[in-house]
């Protein structure tokens, strides 16, 4: 007997915006795991909620509890390590460890509740192979399971539209330009500005609000936050005009809905 395991990309925030191939996947699932995160947000599991309550039959037909049971969906819940990186000497280290403690939960959590035959899966948010763990540490669970003789897990990966493609859509831009390249960076490493010879960047995990620390001149940005949901901001234009803007407009959201999710393109003109 074979295990299935499906990683199924989700998008940034509406549940609109899965395709075909998610949608079939969440319809097929005998186990759901599903990762709260530490200081997880009513919105973001009240999304989760809404994917299954729009393309899985049956479930959450009763309130706000999941009627999951009764349509042959188990879920498992699983409560992440913290992140303690924001705050370590060793950044590196700190989150290979936090990687590792998701593998020991997350191999013990399918062992536990997936069984010979069974399909389980993962609702990742934008798209697993994009600025997500999800699928580096399921391929050593599944890698440990096979040297250890289990019965074998057969992964499946579903794309989703990352937060990326959705700023582009919502902009009404392209990415890239003729001729040029197109790099996506985490915030970190742009703290001195834009890279060389690179005229486009979209910048993803920028919770230090770098946009507002570099030198603006000459560059335009295109931001967005809380992308494809009824709470969407989007702002553009001269960065050393409208950073002030975007500023108050992230403050003012952030206290407002208690997070915020934000990614932006800077272009050099």
């Amino acid at each position: 007997m074979t295990r299935h395991l499906d990683l199924i990309g989700i998008g940034p925030g509406n549940p609109d915006w899965l395709t075909l191939a998610a949608v079939d996947a969440i319809q097929h699932l005998d186990v759901l795991f599903v990762v709260l995160k530490e200081h997880d947000v009513d919105d973001l599991v009240e999304f989760r909620r809404e994917v299954l309550r729009r393309h899985r039959r049956g479930v959450f037909q009763h309130g706000h509890r999941p009627d999951a049971e009764a349509v042959g969906l188990r879920i498992v819940e699983l409560q992440d390590p913290p992140r303690p990186w924001k705050t370590a000497e060793d950044y590196k280290e700190a989150v290979a460890t936090w990687r590792r403690q998701r593998l020991d939960q997350w191999t013990h959590a399918v062992a536990d509740n997936l069984a010979d035959g069974q399909r389980g899966g993962f609702l990742v948010w934008g798209d697993p192979g994009l600025y997500e763990s999800t699928l580096a540490i399921v391929k050593k669970l599944i890698a440990a399971v096979d040297a250890d003789g289990g019965v074998p897990i057969e992964l499946n990966v579903i794309p989703g539209i990352s937060s990326s493609l959705s700023l582009a859509s919502r902009h009404q831009i392209p990415l890239n330009r003729q001729g040029r390249a197109l790099q996506i960076s985490p915030a970190r490493l742009l703290a001195d500005g834009m890279p060389e010879g690179v005229d486009d960047v979209i910048v993803m995990l920028d919770g230090r609000r770098t946009f507002s620390l570099i030198d603006p001149t000459g560059i335009d940005i295109y931001w967005a936050a809380y992308i494809g949901t009824p709470d969407e901001i989007l702002i553009s234009g001269d960065l050393a005009e409208v950073r002030e803007k975007i500023l108050t407009a992230r403050a003012d959201a952030e206290q407002r809905l208690g997070w915020v999710f934000d990614t932006y393109l800077l272009r050099r003109r």
